[in-house]
């Protein structure tokens, strides 16, 4: 089956970054201490993931460790580890903020999380 073709505009992180905040905005919660601090946690979070990735990418996944009488051995790229410890944490991030959009939300605005949402499936 080919791949559907889509004319929709790959948006930089920064401008995602905006997009949820103007959601944010939208349902009254961009100014919540909670909101505020785990949205920047967040980015704080991708900007290391992007750190590691670049670094295991120009290092590769092996690393070699020198020892006493020169003796080499051969291990698992450390920063790996670091990824996925921050790649977890990252994930835990996104669900407290989905729940702080979602528990804050107005009363009469049921369905606030679905908007931002839509926006991380790439929903118009």
């Amino acid at each position: 089956m080919a791949k559907k073709e889509t004319t929709k505009k790959r948006l930089t992180l920064q401008e995602q970054a905006d997009e949820i905040l103007r959601i944010a905005e939208e349902y009254g919660v961009e100014q919540n201490f909670f909101f505020l601090t785990t949205f920047k946690r967040y980015q704080v979070q991708i900007n290391i993931l992007n750190s590691l990735e670049k670094k295991i990418k120009e290092d590769g996944a092996l690393v070699t460790k020198e020892y006493v009488k020169g003796r080499e051995n051969i291990y698992t790229h450390p920063a790996i580890g670091e990824y996925n410890k921050t790649a977890t944490a990252a994930n835990q991030t996104v669900t407290t903020l989905m729940k702080i959009v979602t528990t804050l939300r107005p009363e009469n605005e049921a369905d606030a999380g679905s908007d931002i949402l839509a926006f991380l499936r790439g929903e118009d």
